[in-house]
């Protein structure tokens, strides 16, 4: 009896001076690192799982040097059980180091920034990592914790023996996971898809919210959530919005009559544009696409800074222009014509004169907002992008 209350005594003895130690460490660090961000977040975040792992070795110590090896196996029990706590324990203050390294490096990265390409690229890489290391020092702590008892060493020289037969099966087992958690790395570092990405995947049109080593996380537009494997991005094409920059084209598509004074469109819509605050200045062009089955399709291109801009303003240019083709000239509605009686007389084919007269442009004198490749300088150098510098030159020559 009175071994075990000197033992117990030990132990709580060596728990109040670790306790103490790592207070006084902790406000001492706390003081020193008020102008730091890496003090002060290991001050935060790592406090606890030092103070836990400090005190389950103290208390080992005391109870490794005030027992002796005559005691009794009660010894060995608990000097087994407080070894399994330092392992776990240390893992636990391993990886809350790592966490604070990772935190502070973000840190130097804002989100808040017109052009957050690069930061998104860099956070989605250290998220992946930090994941991935977290995985990493769970099993390991594990396995060390498996080794330390003497039953799980003796079979080790078996399982080697077999350990051809055995990584074949798990390969095959766990080739769905591992496919995945390749993948996740793939694209963390490929740079193909990045946190708040805006994509379009399955027909849905969202934002990447999560992007984990076995599956993605997309916010759709309506606050739904699609979850893919992360393989899919990478056995799968899918159309990232975001990839290079923000700013993006959109249309709005029209059936109108022949009739449509094409000009007058044109610069209706160019007035809409300037008055938007959703136009960010790039884009605005007017264009016939096509002239078959009796109409015309007109085409709508704009542009806004980001993808959820240009939806607003995509919606708002194709309200506007069904409201002036319905009231300003109301004979462009899409029509059916079918013509009765003697073919050579002279019917009128415009039953309504247009309000006042279309200013038509010479066939020379093309307008930049009729021009998706030239004109302005977007389109001059959205050319040169799809023609090349030296043969758009000679064929602009």
């Amino acid at each position: 009896m009175q071994s075990y209350l000197e033992t117990i005594v030990a132990a709580l003895a060596a728990a109040a001076i670790a306790l103490l130690v790592v207070e006084v460490v902790h406000r001492v660090t706390r003081r020193l690192g008020r102008r730091s961000l890496l003090m002060t977040e290991l001050t935060d975040h790592s406090h606890r799982p030092f103070q836990v792992s400090a005190t389950v070795l103290a208390v080992q110590l005391g109870v490794r040097f005030s027992t002796g090896y005559a005691v009794g196996p009660w010894r060995q029990i608990v000097l087994h059980v407080l070894v399994l706590g330092i392992i776990a324990t240390v893992s636990w203050l391993v990886a809350s180091l790592l966490v604070v390294i990772e935190d502070t490096a973000l840190a130097r990265f804002r989100m808040d920034v017109p052009n957050n390409r690069h930061v998104r690229r860099v956070r989605t890489q250290v998220v992946l990592l930090r994941r991935l290391t977290i995985a990493v020092i769970v099993v390991l702590a594990i396995g060390v914790m498996l080794m330390t008892f003497p039953a799980v060493r003796g079979i080790g020289a078996g399982v080697l023996t077999s350990a051809g037969v055995v990584g074949v099966v798990a390969a095959l087992a766990a080739q769905s996971l591992l496919g995945n958690v390749f993948a996740g790395l793939q694209l963390a570092f490929s740079d193909a898809v990045r946190l708040d990405d805006v994509v379009v995947v399955e027909g849905e049109w969202g934002r990447i919210e999560e992007l984990t080593l076995s599956y993605v996380v997309v916010q759709i537009w309506d606050d739904r959530r699609l979850i893919l494997p992360t393989s899919y991005f990478t056995s799968t094409p899918f159309e990232n919005w975001t990839r290079t920059e923000a700013a993006v084209l959109g249309t709005a598509e029209l059936d109108v009559d022949w009739s449509i004074p094409v000009q007058a469109m044109r610069e209706e819509l160019r007035r809409l544009a300037e008055s938007s605050e959703l136009w960010d200045g790039r884009v605005c062009v007017l264009q016939v696409t096509d002239a078959t089955g009796g109409m015309i399709k007109v085409r709508a291109l704009v542009s806004a800074a980001d993808a959820g801009s240009l939806w607003d303003l995509r919606c708002l240019v194709r309200e506007h222009l069904v409201a002036w083709v319905r009231d300003q000239r109301p004979t462009a509605l899409p029509r059916m014509r079918a013509e009765v009686g003697d073919a050579s007389g002279a019917l009128p084919w415009q039953a309504v004169q247009p309000r006042r007269p279309v200013r038509r442009l010479p066939d020379t004198d093309v307008p930049d907002d009729a021009r998706v490749f030239g004109g302005s300088d977007d389109g001059e150098a959205r050319s040169e992008v799809f023609v090349g510098r030296e043969d758009h030159a000679e064929t602009r020559r």
